[in-house]
This record gives structure tokens, sequence and C-alpha cells, in this order.
């Protein structure tokens, strides 16, 4: 299990959730009611489901492929430390992992 904390973008709001290893970041979040959208399904299509990952956390991620890279280029809000939610899987070197959303981060249903 791997603890996953999400941040507002203002720092305001936590949430707190417990995933299974293997779990997709952006299934959890979904399933936390959190707003990422993810509207591409997996396919690196878009960028509706760009978090910012806790500096501490980022190095225990492995590296973003090419086409992840390419797809935070169309982020608004991005930042060093930004990664896609479908790409991030949990467990490994992750024994929590904390996210926040951008401020400027609207999906397509407007949350």
């Amino acid at each position: 299990m791997t603890r996953v904390r999400f941040l507002s973008s203002d720092d305001e709001s936590v949430q707190e959730v417990d995933a299974p290893d293997g779990a997709a970041l952006l299934e959890v979040a979904q399933n936390a009611g959190q707003p990422l959208e993810g509207t591409c399904e997996g396919q690196m299509a878009c960028s509706t489901c760009h978090v910012i990952v806790d500096a501490a956390d980022f190095d225990n991620l492995p590296p973003a492929s090419e086409e992840e890279e390419d797809m935070l280029d169309l982020a608004t809000g991005a930042t060093r430390t930004s990664r896609l939610a479908c790409q991030i899987l949990l467990g490994g070197a992750l024994d929590t992992l904390t996210v926040r959303m951008p401020p400027e981060h609207r999906n397509m249903q407007g949350r």
C-alpha cells in the first residue's frame, strides 16, 4: 500500500488515501474525487491529469518518458516536478506520495 496525499493548489485542502501498489495515480485520484479528468484514457493524447509532485517524492519516481515530457509542455501551470497522473504507478520506492493540483487546473468538466 502507498499513502497518497492530495493537496489543493492553495494548500488549504488535504485528502489522504491508501492505495494498492501498482495502481495508477489517476485512478486513485478519480476514486478519491479529485479533479483529474484523464480524458485520453492513458493514451498520452492530453494533459488533463497533470499534477505537481512534491519535491521530496519526485526523485523516487521513474523518469518521465519523452512522450510524457511532450504532453507536459502543453500543460498549464507545469513545474520542474510536474508529471501526468496516468503515468505514475504507485509502489516501488514510494511509501507516500504528495501531489498538488496546479493553480490554473481546470478539467473539461470545469472542476
